[in-house]
Parts: structure tokens; C-alpha cells; sequence
């Protein structure tokens, strides 16, 4: 037995239980400034990888986040953001190599270096040097994947992703561009200098220096 206005109570308070679950705030939209903050340091990281001097790699990140920024509104899948940004990185960077000048500053002292244990900081620069100047020799979209497989160390999947191409046509162009790198004695001889070089002159000893620096790369 229910005591009068009881029942009369009960039904008048499930609607207002399913109006409250219902009116729940949808999921926040992700911000351009959410997600510079959520995503910087893995993007910055990229940048790094593509320039040698980590000031440089911030303007490149900088860059790169502006376009991104005045594009923001056009990205419709904010799940695409990192290789929207990477390939910005990427096409912002091949113009700066395109663009590249050596500048000359006079001084009355050579600034004298620290000592340093270990390999000769100078000769390491010189072999990826080397090794870059043979990368600038292949195609463009060949030299894309190259850097992307390589010096961002990502997937065929991922690279193929961002670049908007099949898996196939990433593993085809990069065996190719391999193939032209391995081909390249001057690379060898940079690489290995001196008489040294005269031990890269067969295919199979291109393949290992080529595999060396690309794996240290």
C-alpha cells in the first residue's frame, strides 16, 4: 500500500532523470592551443631531426605550426594533425635546403674548441654532410621517403600516410632511391676519404657504407 502522492512522485521524477542524463556537456573540441601543448615536444623532436642545431629546429616547428594554424579551420580530421604538421616540416625544410647559403663572419681569433673524448665531432658532421649531399641528388619524392623512413624513423605505413601514396609505392621508391645511393661513388669516397675509398668501388661495399650511415642517421 503507497501513501498518497507517493506514486504521483515517483513518476514525476524519471523525467527528470533522463533530462539530466541527457543534457550531459558534449566532449570539448580540441584547441590549436590544446594540442601545440599536448603534441609540441613529439613535434619538436621531428624538427631536430631534420635540422642539426636545435635553435633552427624550433623556427622550423614554428613554421610549420603557422600554417597549420591558418589551416586549422580545413582540417576536418584532427586525428591527421601530426602528419599534417610533419609534412609541413618537411616541405618548409626542403625549401630552406633549396634556399641553403653559406654565410662567412671575419674575426681577428679562431675561436678555439674544447677537447672533446670520443670521435672527432667535425668527422662525423662530415660523413652525414656526405651522405646528405647524395640525398639531395635523389628525386624529390624519393628524398622525401628517405627521410621519413630514416632520419624521422618511421613506419612504410606511416610514411606512406602522410604522403598520401600506397605502401607499395613507399617500399618501391625507397628501394630505388637506395639503389642510386649505393650507385654513388663519390658518397663512398667522402664517406670513406683517402685510400680507403678505393675499397668502395664494388656495389656490395657501397651497400654497407650506405647502411651504416643510414642506420646512425
Amino acid at each position: 500500500m503507497t501513501t498518497p502522492g507517493t506514486a504521483g512522485s515517483a513518476r514525476t521524477a524519471a523525467p527528470a532523470v533522463r533530462t539530466a542524463r541527457t543534457a550531459a556537456p558534449a566532449a570539448t573540441p580540441q584547441t590549436f592551443t590544446s594540442y601545440v601543448r599536448a603534441r609540441g615536444p613529439v613535434l619538436l623532436r621531428t624538427a631536430r631531426s631534420l635540422t642539426a642545431n636545435p635553435c633552427d629546429a624550433e623556427d622550423l616547428l614554428q613554421t610549420a605550426l603557422t600554417k597549420t594554424y591558418l589551416a586549422w579551420e580545413r582540417i576536418e580530421d584532427h586525428r591527421a594533425l601530426d602528419g599534417y604538421v610533419r609534412k609541413a616540416l618537411l616541405n618548409t625544410r626542403t625549401s630552406q635546403w633549396r634556399k641553403r647559403r653559406v654565410d662567412e663572419v671575419v674575426c681577428d681569433e679562431l675561436p678555439e674548441p674544447e677537447p672533446q673524448q670520443g670521435p672527432d665531432p667535425a668527422e662525423a658532421q662530415a660523413v652525414r654532410d656526405a651522405l646528405w649531399q647524395a640525398i639531395l641528388k635523389l628525386p624529390t619524392r624519393q628524398r622525401a621517403m628517405v627521410v621519413l623512413r630514416f632520419y624521422e624513423d618511421l613506419s612504410e605505413v606511416q610514411t606512406a600516410a602522410i604522403l598520401g601514396v600506397s605502401v607499395g609505392t613507399v617500399k618501391s621508391a625507397v628501394s630505388r632511391a637506395l639503389s642510386k645511393l649505393r650507385e654513388d661513388p663519390q658518397l663512398a669516397t667522402d664517406v670513406l676519404g683517402g685510400e680507403t675509398a678505393e675499397h668502395a668501388s664494388t656495389p656490395e661495399a657501397r651497400q654497407h657504407v650506405v647502411g651504416e650511415e643510414l642506420a646512425a642517421a
